[in-house]
């Protein structure tokens, strides 16, 4: 790799390292938000809500493809973020 290429990528990479940034502190809201959820719910079976999970999909999929985005990565993303949040959800209502 060229000297100048290489400068180039050092700078993407520190510019994937800020937005990486401003995404722990966007995780970190909503993770409040969840816990906001969590306190609604009287019943662990309130947790998985498969109609939302679905809803929140397709609308995240008709952003992707208007954002020229492919949306079989948001799908991945938000599926995991989903399920992973679902997992806190649960381990934090075992407490209650």
């Amino acid at each position: 790799m060229s000297p100048n290429n290489k400068k180039k990528l050092n700078q993407i990479r520190k510019n994937l390292d800020k937005l990486d940034n401003k995404l722990i502190n966007l995780i970190k809201i909503r993770k409040n938000l969840v816990n906001q959820v969590i306190k609604q719910k009287q019943f662990k079976k309130e947790i998985v809500d498969k109609k939302r999970i679905k809803l929140i999909l397709n609308r995240i999929k008709k952003k992707s493809i208007n954002k020229g985005i492919d949306p079989k990565i948001t799908n991945r993303i938000w599926k995991n973020m989903i399920w992973s949040f679902i997992d806190y959800e649960k381990k934090v209502f075992k407490k209650k």
